[in-house]
This record gives C-alpha cells, structure tokens and sequence, in this order.
C-alpha cells in the first residue's frame, strides 16, 4: 500500500503540471475536432465553421436535463430525513473495517439512485461516520464515498445515455427511435453486473484497510471544519409572506400534486418502463420541495445546490459544437468506418467499453461525450448487426469506469472532506485495476 500511495502522489503531482482545466480540455477538443473535419472530410472550412458555431445551442435541453440531475441530487441530500437517515446509517460502523465497507455500500447504492445525491450525501456520511470512528483510514473512507461514480451510476437510474434514449424527443429519435429501460438498466445483465460489481468493491473496501498502527486518521483540524447545512432562522416578523416563506403548507400541497403525477404517470404508461431522464429529475425535485418542508429552507438550499452547476454551464455548448461538427461535416461516418474494421459483433461491446473509458478521462462527462460519441458508435454498430441497447449500456459503463481515477467529479467530494485527490488515488487504482477486467470480460461475454 505504501507504493500505491507514492504513485498517487507522484500521478497527483504529474497532473497538477501536465492537465489543464476541464474548459481547457473543451476547448482543445474543440480544435482538434475542427482540425480531424478539414482533414479527413470533403467538408470545406465555411461548411466546419458553420457546424460548430451552430451546434453550440442544439443540445440546451440535454444541458438542462444534466444539470437538473446534479441539482436535484444536491437538494435531495440536504434535507432533513436524509440527514437523519445518514446519521442512523453511521451509527451501524462497528469499527474501521466496517466503517469503509459501510461507506462503499452506501455511496454504490445511492450512486444508483442519483449521482448528484451519492456525491452529496456521501460527503455528509464521511462526516457522520469520521466522528463515530476516529481510527478509520480517513483516505480509504473519502476514497470509497467515491466508488458510486465509477461503478454504479451511469448503471442505475440517473444515467445519462440509457435514460436519455428512452426519453421522446431526444436528439437521435428519428435515427434511433426509443430504447425503454428494461432493454437497458433493467435488463438482466445490467443488473446481474451492477450486483456483481458492488459486491466486488465492497470486499475490496474491507480488504485495503490498514493495519491500524499504519492507518492515517482525519487530522482534528478538519474534522473541526466539516460543518452541517444550516436551514434559515424563522423571522420575528408575523407578516403574511413570512409565514408562507416559513409554512410547510405550500411545499406539502405542491410536492403532494407532484408525487400524484408520477403515480399516475407509471400507471398510465407500463410502470417502471415510463421513466426517463425527465420524469427522474422531476421526481427528484417534487420530493426535494416534500423533504425541504418549507420554502425558504427549500430557498437556501437551492442557493447551495446550484454552486456545483457551474462547470455544466460553461462546457456543455463548447461539446454541442463538437457534436455539431460531427452531425454536419462527415465525421460521424468516417470514425464510424474505423470502429467496423477493428471489430467483430462479437468484441464490438467490449471495444466500446474500453474506448469509452479512454475518451472519459479527458471529457469526463456521461451526457456531454455521449452527445459526440452516439452517432458513429451507432452507426458502426448497425453496420456490424449490433444491437443498439448493447452499444447504450457499453457507452455507459465505460464512461464511468475511468470515473475511480478522474478527479473532475470528485471536486465536491474532496472540498467537504478537505482532501487532496492525490490522497485518494492510491486506493482508488487498485479499486480501477479490479473493475477494468471484470466489466470487460462481461461484455465480452455478452457480445
């Protein structure tokens, strides 16, 4: 473990130097997009100029539909009961082997539900659990409140690409027509893979746990720092919008209509087969408002949540144009030639996975990347007589795989835990390492 621990510090200090930022990154990609269409199309510079300035606003309702994935789980993790429930849950660590177990398990299981409110809430629990047990590895305990990024979420029900074909609408209907989701996430191999892999990881997590003399516990200075969200103080004013702001009336009768529309939505339309990307987010917020109880808590709240929507903002026009540039000059059927003549219909899952896991790294963004990615990976895969959901549920395991040693998303993570990544990654490449090869073996299998 030592010498996983001077690689993570030695690849902490490699990154530091040699990667840029994530609009950085956009903007490369962006360049280098542009060049591979003047170069390797017939499309003329006008004609790849007009397709990226004009792609930059043909996926505002996919930008929209990520952020309110990242928003909504933010808001759901700070409210009341789920704090209660996190604190019940850090109560069930009987020492510091179950203590990450207990953390890897849960970050998985909420990964699953939501990505936003794995993030989030598994922040908080680190919290809850730190303070119950102080001779915990508090490396390997922020490092697993990680592990539902890179094994869960893109497999369960926030995942971009298997949820954003099933939704009407989406940008490749007329190409594609729409996927349900028990051709996808609620097939069997993809739940008979998520179960297998959680089980993995969670051994895993109770097996790289120090000795206790060598385990590195949470220095007191942050375990002073790690502080609890603060709903806003009832005002002494007793005016009529004071007690509306501060009322659980409004919350209750609006959050109610919205749980009555979803019943009513699955009842109406095959049960679990109706969900998709916007019927998830609008669950999500309607149980945020119920949870939140009152609107100026709900308010507050929102004002947090929306702090970590930033980066969505900024980069997802810049890989619109990319996707514009792709749809429009050629080079969607240029690369889509390429993946057939390396693949068989055999290892064309498997290739997609790996690939998709090489180009997360550098985009590290499930929804974005498969705005790019989808028209050649679909194109090559109807060329070779590969089924579509088989190309969905490839893209989306890959592209969370390199999420264990990305630390894009673990910037929420990481400044509620007041960690460096490079003091995580030791654990999290041995995590990446175990992972790879079962998934790949399982698409190989399934292909």
């Amino acid at each position: 473990m030592e010498t996983l621990v001077r690689i993570a510090e030695a690849l902490g200090r490699f990154s530091a130097r040699f990667v840029p930022s994530s609009f950085a990154i956009a903007v490369l990609l962006s360049l280098l997009t542009l060049a591979l269409a003047l170069g390797w199309t017939d499309a003329p510079a006008p004609r790849v100029l007009d397709a990226w300035g004009g792609g930059f606003w043909e996926l505002l309702t996919f930008s929209m539909q990520m952020a309110l994935v990242m928003f909504t789980g933010y808001l759901l993790a700070l409210t009341g009961p789920v704090k209660a429930l996190l604190e019940h849950l850090a109560r069930l660590a009987r020492g510091p082997r179950s203590a990450v177990v207990l953390m890897a398990a849960v970050s998985m299981g909420l990964a699953y539900i939501n990505w936003g409110l794995s993030l989030v809430a598994s922040a908080m629990l680190v919290r809850f659990v730190v303070r119950r047990q102080p001779d915990v590895d508090y490396r390997l305990l922020v490092a697993c409140a990680y592990f539902g990024l890179g094994a869960t979420w893109h497999a369960g029900l926030s995942a971009s690409a298997p949820l954003l074909v099933a939704t009407p609408g989406h940008f490749l209907e007329k190409q594609l027509g729409l996927i349900p989701i028990d051709r996808t996430l609620f097939s069997p191999f993809n739940i008979g893979l998520t179960v297998g892999v959680v089980g993995v990881l969670t051994l895993l997590a109770w097996a790289l746990h120090p000795r206790p003399e060598r385990a590195v516990r949470v220095d007191p200075a942050i375990l002073e720092q790690l502080k609890d969200f603060e709903p806003p103080a009832r005002p002494a004013d007793k005016s009529p919008a004071a007690w509306m702001d501060f009322s659980p009336l409004l919350n209750v009768l609006f959050g109610a209509l919205g749980v009555l529309w979803f019943g009513r939505h699955l009842w109406l339309n095959g049960g679990w087969k109706a969900i998709n990307l916007n019927v998830v987010n609008f669950l999500f917020l309607m149980l945020a408002v119920l949870l939140h109880g009152t609107p100026a808590r709900l308010l507050k709240a929102s004002e947090e949540a929306a702090s970590v929507l930033h980066g969505i903002v900024l980069q997802f026009p810049l890989y619109a144009g990319i996707y514009g540039i792709f749809k429009a000059t050629g080079l969607t059927e240029r690369i889509g030639q390429l993946f057939v003549s390396v693949s068989t219909p055999t290892t064309f899952p498997a290739i997609i996975y790996l690939y998709s896991g090489v180009v997360n790294y550098f985009v590290p963004s499930g929804g974005s990347k498969w705005a790019i990615e989808a028209p050649y990976l679909l194109e090559a895969a109807r060329t070779l007589g590969v089924e579509p959901e088989k190309v969905v549920m490839a893209y989306a395991w890959g592209d969370m795989a390199t999420d264990l040693i990305q630390p894009f998303w673990a910037l929420p993570l990481l400044a509620v835990a007041r960690l460096d990544f490079k003091d995580i990654l030791g654990f999290l490449l041995v995590a990446f390492f175990v992972y790879l090869p079962l998934v790949t073996l399982a698409f190989l299998l399934w292909g």
